[in-house]
C-alpha cells in the first residue's frame, strides 16, 4: 500500500508511461476533451485541486525538461498567479505560446490530468527530460 506521494492509480500508472521528451498535461476544468488521449478527471467542485497543487504533487518524482503554457494566461491573471506558477516552475524552462498552439500539442501527449481550477489559461503541458 502507497504511504506517501500521488494516491491515485490512474494518475500513477499515467505518470509511469511518460517517457523521455513525452507530454503530459495538466488542464483546469474549461480545457477542451481530447478523445484521443487518455484524461484522468480529478475536479471535484470549484478550485478543487488546481493545477499547481497536482504540479507540486508531481515534481518531486517526474523528471521536466520544458513547460508550455498559454501566452494569454500572463494577460488574463495578476501578478500574484504569475508569481505562483513561475515560483512552481523555477528551475524549468518554460515556453509562452499562443493558447491555439498549445491545444495542438495536447493530442502528442501521453495523457491529461483534467483539475477544478479556475484560473483562466492555467493549463501547462509539460514535457519529460
Amino acid at each position: 500500500m502507497l504511504k506517501s506521494g500521488i494516491l491515485n492509480p490512474a494518475i500513477n500508472s499515467l505518470l509511469s508511461r511518460v517517457r523521455h521528451t513525452n507530454y503530459l498535461a495538466i488542464a483546469d476544468r474549461g480545457f477542451p476533451f481530447f478523445p484521443q488521449i487518455e484524461t484522468i478527471d480529478i475536479a471535484l467542485v470549484d478550485d478543487i485541486p488546481r493545477v499547481l497543487e497536482v504540479l507540486q504533487a508531481v515534481r518531486p518524482n517526474f523528471s521536466i525538461g520544458r513547460a508550455y503554457m498559454a501566452e494569454e494566461f500572463r494577460k488574463a491573471n495578476g501578478a500574484d498567479a504569475q508569481a505562483a506558477f513561475a515560483a512552481a516552475l523555477q528551475g524549468i524552462a518554460t515556453v509562452f505560446e499562443p493558447h491555439i498552439e498549445l491545444k495542438k500539442r495536447v493530442p502528442l501527449a501521453i495523457g491529461l490530468i483534467r483539475t477544478a481550477d479556475t484560473t483562466q489559461y492555467s493549463n501547462l503541458i509539460l514535457e519529460s527530460a
